[in-house]
């Protein structure tokens, strides 16, 4: 795949994602939402990586760490969110945590969570220079 391939192929993934993520939140399933807003965020990263790093995408799923490696200027509100978010990776979390995690995802939670994802994602590709699809 050339660059520009694989950036459209992360960009489109991640729209992808975006869809199930209010797809499942309207269909209450509001600990899957979260986690798939993680991969949303995640796959939009890699696009921006490679678009601007012009070199193969690292394999990281820590937001945070991704937005590092991307050279990304962070405010200190969107590390805090990065990180945050990336604690709704479930299934590299073990049991207890999953049964924590779902006790706490009530619907407040995901509306008040989805609206960072949302958020970021803007941010996002706004600085990829996107225009925004959904």
């Amino acid at each position: 795949m050339t660059q520009e391939e694989l950036v459209k192929y992360w960009v489109e993934q991640s729209d992808d994602n975006y869809k199930s993520m209010i797809n499942m939140f309207n269909a209450g399933e509001y600990v899957w939402s979260l986690f798939v807003g993680h991969l949303t965020l995640g796959k939009l990263l890699k696009a921006y990586h490679v678009k601007v790093k012009q070199k193969k995408v690292p394999y990281i799923h820590d937001l945070y760490k991704l937005a590092l490696e991307c050279d990304l200027e962070l405010s200190e509100e969107q590390k805090d969110s990065f990180q945050y978010i990336t604690l709704f990776n479930i299934q590299a979390r073990y049991e207890d945590y999953k049964r924590d995690f779902f006790k706490k995802c009530t619907k407040e939670f995901a509306v008040k969570n989805i609206k960072r994802i949302e958020e970021l994602r803007n941010w996002l590709k706004k600085k990829m220079g996107l225009l925004l699809t959904d």
